[in-house]
């Protein structure tokens, strides 16, 4: 937690280049928060699934009251806030079970440490899984993809 305090700008700047992807934080290395851009927060729908502190906090402010936003998170009592630099909201902190609720996640067990921006998801085919042509797929697309895909078809074999 004291990296993030440290270097809230920097933070910042890593987001805006696109080389941080939403990452966990606590203290003793236990995921308690979460920072993410706040472009993913409005594309998962935060904006209507939470409320949250109104406007948009300054970045010198986040690094002096996070260790108070940590302690809210543990009490179950925090609200996420957004962020930035000026009025443009660039960032949004919320606790690991919000980000969970944001994304559609479930709850792991009680006793659990789990930190949910690292998540590894079973990605096997199910036992009731099986191949399909692409002929079939079209046809579940509607009348106007099979159209498509003849067109397609069509244009190939005129193509020396």
């Amino acid at each position: 937690m004291e990296d993030v305090r440290r270097d809230v700008a920097g933070v910042l700047t890593r987001f805006r280049r696109g080389r941080t992807m939403a990452f966990s934080f606590g203290d003793g290395g236990v995921p308690e928060a979460v920072l993410l851009t706040y472009d993913q927060f409005e594309d998962l729908g935060g904006e209507a699934k939470f409320e949250r502190r109104p406007g948009v906090m300054p970045a010198e402010a986040v690094g002096a009251e996070l260790v108070s936003m940590v302690a809210a998170i543990r009490a179950g009592t925090f609200v996420p806030v957004v962020w930035g630099d000026g009025e443009e909201p660039e960032a949004v902190i919320m606790s690991t079970s919000q980000y969970r609720q944001l994304r559609g996640d479930d709850e792991p067990p009680p006793g659990t440490i789990d930190d949910p921006t690292r998540r590894v998801y079973a990605t096997e085919p199910l036992p009731t899984s099986r191949a399909m042509t692409l002929d079939e797929i079209a046809e579940m697309m509607g009348p106007e993809a099979v159209r498509d895909l003849q067109e397609l078809r069509r244009a190939d074999d005129e193509i020396p």
